[in-house]
């Protein structure tokens, strides 16, 4: 694909201006996991079949054995797994989770916003033994009703504001706003289809810029524009989860 091409060409030209910090050797992402369903499997929606009551990850590009933390950031919970299999699973996703990873990180179904870091095999991280439901009810069974706080609800309790969210694409990371321009031009001319508006530079300090595309307030306007610039050469994309109080 031309596209494609020209944009291997570019970032190959730019290697000396891109965001250094990155280790090349630890994955980090942003964006939806895929949590897996019984019927998935046969509907060819994923290539492997998973046990849905197991704490099992599966990636589509990470080799089988990779130390994965996966974090809901809405509520800080995290849990870190070894990559069971490489699985298909639709693209627009960065990861795909049974069941069992999205109950115990208490992820929303309509919105399984996550962020996933492979991790360097050390002390400070140990990977979980897989579990089942069954196993954690056992677990809530044994805890003895001695000792339960009863708050007092005559207490005035703070009524949290609700929040609007919206989503952005990390399309890439420049150290240079020239080179940022320069991607965001060939966007614009080689990607018509492309909604060109939402696309701008952003300066996150002194030799560190984005180029993102955004704000969308929907998960379908978000996924529409994800899967154009994949299917473009785009493939590390990071999608990001802005919140504010209304």
């Amino acid at each position: 694909m031309k596209f494609k091409f020209l944009l291997i060409l570019l970032l190959t030209s730019c290697v000396s201006e891109l965001n250094k910090t990155i280790s090349k050797s630890t994955y980090a992402s942003s964006g939806f996991a895929y949590i897996y369903n019984e019927s998935d499997y046969i509907n060819k929606i994923t290539s492997k079949k998973f046990k849905n009551d197991q704490l099992i990850i599966a990636h589509n590009r990470l080799k089988v054995g990779k130390l994965i933390k996966v974090t809901n950031p809405k509520n800080n919970k995290f849990i870190v797994l070894k990559i069971k299999k490489k699985a298909n699973y639709p693209e627009f996703y960065q990861i795909l989770i049974t069941e069992a990873v999205a109950h115990k990180l208490k992820l929303e179904e309509s919105l399984p916003f996550v962020e996933i870091q492979e991790i360097k095999k050390n002390k400070s991280f140990i990977a979980e033994k897989t579990e089942t439901f069954e196993e954690e009810r056992k677990v809530v069974n044994k805890v003895p009703v001695t000792g339960v706080k009863i708050d007092n609800l005559s207490k005035t309790k703070k009524i949290s504001k609700s929040k609007t969210v919206n989503f952005s694409i990390i399309i890439a990371h420049f150290y240079s706003s020239d080179s940022a321009f320069f991607l965001k031009q060939r966007i614009i001319k080689e990607m018509p289809n492309f909604n060109n508006k939402k696309i701008l530079i952003r300066k996150k300090k002194k030799n560190s810029f984005q180029l993102i595309s955004g704000p969308y307030n929907t998960v379908n306007s978000l996924k529409n524009d994800y899967i154009i610039l994949k299917r473009n050469g785009f493939e590390e994309l990071d999608v990001e989860l802005n919140e504010k109080n209304k």
